[in-house]
C-alpha cells in the first residue's frame, strides 16, 4: 500500500493503567437518568433502520475525498430529521444544522471515510467494494469503524431531536471526508466552516475502539499524537551497476538517512517525552544492475508537544540535506504534505462529561486524568479544537466480552482498528455510542444554561 494510513487505534488500546471518573456532579438542571431513558427510547424505536444503514455503508466504503455515495446519503437522513445541510464542504464534507432557540452551538463530528484494504471478516455484509488509490484498483474497507461512527452519529441526531423540549441552542453535525489522511477536518475549515456557520462553543467526537462492549474511556488532556507525513527525494546520478565511481548512489543516500535519523530520537530528543520516526517507504531503482538516479523515502512523525514535534521535523530535514551534501549530491527534495496537532481534550469539559457518563452508565466509564500519557497514533479531531473548540474525543469500546477473552486463552492477538478481522458488535456499539454524544451534548446545553 503505498499511502501511509494514520490510525487511532494505537492511541486507544496504548491508553496507561485507567482510574475511575473523577469526584463531580452533572449540571443541577440535568436530570441524567431521565435523559437517558428518553434517548433509550428513541434508539429502540430507531435501530432496525440504523442497523440497515449501518449494513449498508459498511457494504458500500468510499477512500477519503471519494466519499460522495456516503455523504448523499448522511445528508438525506439528516434532511429527514429536519436539519438544514450544506453538501461538498470540504470536497465531500457535510454539515448538518438544527437550530432550537437561544442557546450554545455544539458540534458532533463523524468521518465519512473508509481504508484502502481487502476485509476478511466473513460477515454477509462484509465489503467486497473497489476503488482508484493513487491511480490502482484497491479493495476498500470500513476496518476503522467509521461506519459505526456515522450510525451512531444519526443515533444521536435523531435522540436530540426527539427531546428539543429538553435544550435549546443550535445542533452542528459534522460529516468529515478524508480522516485517514489527516486533511479532511483542514479542509472544511479551509472551506468556511466556521465563518459560513457560527463557531461551535463545545464539540463532541467518539472513535470504536477493541475494548469490551459499553466501555466509554474519557482521556483528559492529550488523547492522540500530533502526525507529520514528510516525502524525502534523494536526487543522485545514475549509472551502470558495475561502475559505482561514475554515480551518486542514491540507495546509499537513502540508506545512511534511514539509520542516522534514528539519532534523532536517541541522542536529540528528550527521552521522557514521547516521538517516533518511522520511514514506512522507500523506493528506489528498477534493476539489479543499474543504480538509480533518485530514492523516494516516506516518512511519518509521532509527538504529544509541540516542542518535540519541532524538534523532530526540523531535525528530519537537517539529516536529509546533510546525507546529500556528504554524497556532493544535490539538495534533497522535502515535501510535507500533511500534518495534524496531537488531539487535546479540555480539562473542565472532560471532567463534567465524566460525571455525567459515570452517573449513566457507572463502572462501564474509565477515566485516564492528564497526568497519564497518550497515545500514539493520530486524528484530525484536533483541526477544530486548535481553531478554538473545546472538546471531548471519547472512546467506546465495540467487542464481545466473550470474543476477547477467547482470543486471550488462544493466545492470539486481539483483531485491531485496521485489521482486516476488526468487527465490532454492531447493535450495543452503535447504542452506547449515541447515548454518549447524546448525553455529552445535553450536558453541554444545559452546563451553559446554569452558568447563565
Amino acid at each position: 500500500m503505498h499511502r501511509k494510513l494514520l490510525t487511532l487505534t494505537t492511541a486507544l488500546i496504548a491508553l496507561p493503567a485507567l482510574a475511575q471518573a473523577p469526584d463531580g456532579a452533572p449540571p443541577a438542571a440535568f436530570d441524567v437518568a431521565a435523559a437517558k431513558a428518553r434517548i433509550n427510547a428513541t434508539l429502540d424505536r430507531q435501530y432496525p433502520h440504523l442497523d440497515a444503514l449501518y449494513k449498508d455503508l459498511h457494504a458500500h466504503p468510499e477512500v477519503g475525498f471519494q466519499e460522495t455515495r456516503t455523504a448523499a446519503l448522511l445528508a438525506g437522513e439528516m434532511r429527514k430529521l429536519g436539519f438544514t445541510v450544506t453538501e461538498k464542504v470540504g470536497k465531500t464534507g457535510i454539515v448538518a444544522i438544527y437550530r432550537n432557540g437561544d442557546g450554545p452551538t455544539v458540534l458532533v463530528r463523524t468521518e465519512l471515510d473508509a481504508l484502502p484494504m481487502e476485509e476478511k471478516t466473513g460477515l454477509p455484509y462484509a465489503s467486497r467494494a473497489q476503488q482508484e488509490v493513487n491511480g490502482e484498483l484497491s479493495y476498500v474497507a470500513h476496518s476503522c469503524g467509521h461506519d459505526s461512527h456515522m450510525a451512531w452519529w444519526v443515533g444521536t441526531a435523531a435522540a436530540l431531536v426527539a427531546m428539543k423540549d429538553q435544550w435549546h441552542g443550535t445542533l452542528m453535525f459534522i460529516g468529515q471526508p478524508s480522516e485517514e489522511t489527516v486533511s479532511g477536518a483542514e479542509a472544511m475549515i479551509a472551506d468556511g466552516l466556521f465563518t459560513r456557520w457560527p463557531k461551535p462553543d463545545f464539540g463532541f467526537a467518539a472513535h470504536v475502539a477493541p475494548m469490551p462492549v459499553g466501555t466509554v474511556l474519557v482521556k483528559d488532556g492529550v488523547v492522540s499524537s500530533a502526525s507529520d507525513a514528510i516525502h524525502i527525494t534523494f536526487h543522485g546520478v545514475g549509472a551502470h551497476g558495475s561502475m559505482p565511481d561514475k554515480s551518486i548512489d542514491p540507495v546509499m543516500m537513502g540508506s545512511r538517512f534511514v539509520t542516522d535519523v534514528q539519532s534523532i530520537i536517541s541522542r536529540e530528543k528528550d527521552p521522557k517525552a514521547f516521538g517516533v520516526i518511522t520511514v514506512g517507504s522507500f523506493v528506489a531503482g528498477t534493476a539489479n544492475n543499474i543504480i538509480p538516479d533518485h530514492a523516494d523515502l516516506k516518512l511519518t512523525l509521532r509527538s504529544h508537544d509541540d516542542a518535540t514535534r519541532k524538534l523532530l521535523v526540523e531535525g528530519v530535514e537537517r539529516t536529509a540535506r546533510a546525507v546529500a551534501e556528504m554524497a556532493h549530491a544535490p539538495a534533497p527534495t522535502i515535501e510535507h504534505p500533511n500534518g495534524t496537532n496531537a488531539v487535546h481534550n479540555d480539562a473542565a469539559l472532560s471532567a463534567r462529561s465524566a460525571a455525567v457518563l459515570k452517573t449513566a452508565f457507572g463502572k462501564d466509564v474509565l477515566f485516564v486524568p492528564a497526568s497519564e500519557a497518550g497515545g500514539n497514533a493520530s486524528e484530525d479531531f484536533s483541526e477544530f479544537i486548535d481553531a478554538g473548540v473545546p472538546s471531548v474525543f471519547y472512546a467506546i469500546g465495540g467487542y464481545d466480552p466473550a470474543m476477547i477473552a477467547r482470543y486471550k486463552a488462544d493466545g492470539k492477538p486481539l483483531p485491531v482498528n485496521h485489521s482486516p478481522f476488526f468487527a465490532p458488535v454492531p447493535e450495543p456499539t452503535i447504542k452506547r455510542g449515541a447515548e454518549t454524544l447524546a448525553l455529552s451534548v445535553l450536558m453541554a446545553m444545559a452546563g451553559d444554561e446554569q452558568e447563565k
